[in-house]
């Protein structure tokens, strides 16, 4: 459970504040995009939304957390937050609208991720637990896929729990790696809680723990038979390929094979070619090499390019610390808000950097298609209504879909399962139709004018 308190310590100042001018009643909506395409691609995966659902479906301040808010005093000593608002924290619960681009679906800048209507105080105590989640497991989502196409059609373990940002990101990694294309996961509470797959072998520990490689071999294929993959690199890897050799047809007298061999050091693309030469000569032509050792999608490609051996990737540290972008610089703006008489009024950011002015209104992402390819992405806003756009398309649809009303959940949500084969299919397309293209995405023409409108307003 993630505490209401999983928060910016001004988020709630600024609660506190509302509350006292008698604002936070007031409906607001609320935008999350990110302005940057993560490593130097030109698209994302929306991942998060899961997480998303369950945190607020337990979303309350428990008594301990107000306590704990009662504890706190400013420089002066006195309480920041007084008693009444802290009542009114306690029956506090999330009565708003929420509507998301489902997970697993290719998502660009500017693009609302989610909207997010409800009372503004709701609004701003949601802002900071909606970007830690929705931005770090869209960008290991992102990461997972690029990692995957490298590998294609290899298969891709994820193997990054020891070195993920703690517990909660190596949970929140395997489960965005595993939407973006892993197929399995070491991690086993992942596995339990999200149901994805896990594998895993054995460590050089292992190996070390015994008088000699030959015999660690050997007792692990002795307490393991039917999941038999053996790690080659702790002393020598090519006699660790002959030794894994020799259990395997020891195994094989008992019924069983070996599955694999790992390689987790040294010149692992040179390495799995012999490998494979020693393995295929002893008849085991079904026997799969294993690589890991800080994998990305271009240690990958560079290992192809070489010609290796490998069957199958094990992706850590670079993935689930989306090592060459580790933070995805989603934002969380807002962008209408209703005035006393009920009107809304629409809100903006200006900037010196453009694409830091953020757009206001009431936004919904339309998709358009020529047959199964989609050709433009127009942001909108859903009270103006969208222009007639100056494409030829056969079919469009909306990206956002409703996922809360009134506080309340009226989204089935897929399968993680589903999810990861809808990625899959997104990604395969996307990438074949825009390969390093720019994909175009434009402001509608009456958004463009409200936005413009507005600019001059606030500059004047």
């Amino acid at each position: 459970m993630i505490s209401p308190l999983l928060t910016d310590f001004y988020q709630l100042t600024m609660a506190c504040g509302y509350w006292k001018l008698g604002l936070h009643e007031r409906e607001a909506v609320f935008h999350l995009i990110y302005r940057k395409h993560p490593f130097k691609g030109n698209y994302a995966i929306a991942c998060g939304l899961g997480s998303v659902i369950e945190f607020l479906n337990q979303w309350k301040f428990e008594k301990s957390d107000l306590d704990y808010l009662r504890s706190l005093r400013t420089p002066e000593g006195i309480a920041f937050f007084p008693d009444e608002f802290l009542d009114y924290l306690q029956n506090l619960r999330f009565t708003g609208d929420i509507d998301a681009i489902p997970e697993g679906t290719i998502a660009f800048t500017q693009e609302p991720l989610m909207r997010i209507k409800a009372p503004l105080i709701q609004g701003q105590l949601l802002e900071s637990a909606l970007l830690n989640i929705i931005n770090f497991q869209t960008l290991i989502a992102t990461k997972a896929t690029r990692v995957c196409k490298a590998a294609s059609p290899d298969p891709v373990f994820e193997f990054g729990l020891r070195r993920a940002q703690g517990p909660d990101g190596a949970l929140s990694a395997s489960r965005a790696a595993y939407i973006g294309g892993c197929v399995a996961t070491s991690n086993v509470l992942a596995g339990k809680l999200y149901d994805i797959p896990v594998r895993g072998t054995h460590a050089h520990s292992w190996v070390t723990a015994f008088p000699d490689e030959r015999t660690a071999f050997s007792a692990y294929a002795k307490v393991m038979p039917s999941n038999c993959t053996l790690l080659v690199d702790t002393f020598n890897t090519i006699e660790g390929v002959k030794h894994a050799i020799e259990t395997g047809k020891k195994l094989r007298q008992e019924g069983h094979e070996l599955l694999g061999i790992r390689l987790d050091s040294g010149d692992i693309a040179a390495l799995s070619i012999n490998a494979r030469q020693l393995l295929d000569a002893a008849g085991f032509t079904k026997t799969k090499i294993i690589a890991s050792n800080s994998l990305d999608e271009y240690v990958i490609q560079k290992m192809k390019q070489q010609g290796c051996k490998i069957d199958i990737w094990g992706a850590g540290t670079n993935l689930v610390t989306a090592y060459d972008h580790p933070a995805l610089d989603g934002v969380y703006k807002l962008s209408a808000l209703r005035d006393d008489k009920g009107k809304w009024v629409y809100k903006l950011k200006l900037s010196e950097q453009a694409a830091k002015i953020s757009n206001p209104g009431i936004h919904q992402i339309r998709r358009y298609f020529s047959k199964d390819k989609a050709i433009l992405d127009v942001i909108y806003d859903i009270e103006s209504g969208i222009s007639d756009p100056v494409i030829e398309y056969d079919h469009c649809m909306d990206l956002l879909v409703p996922i809360f009303k009134n506080g309340k959940i009226i989204y089935s949500p897929e399968s993680i399962h589903q999810i990861r084969e809808k990625t899959l299919h997104e990604v395969t397309k996307f990438t074949k139709d825009y390969p390093e293209d720019t994909y175009p995405l434009e402001l509608d023409k009456k958004l463009q004018k409200i936005k413009q409108e507005l600019i001059r307003l606030l500059q004047t």
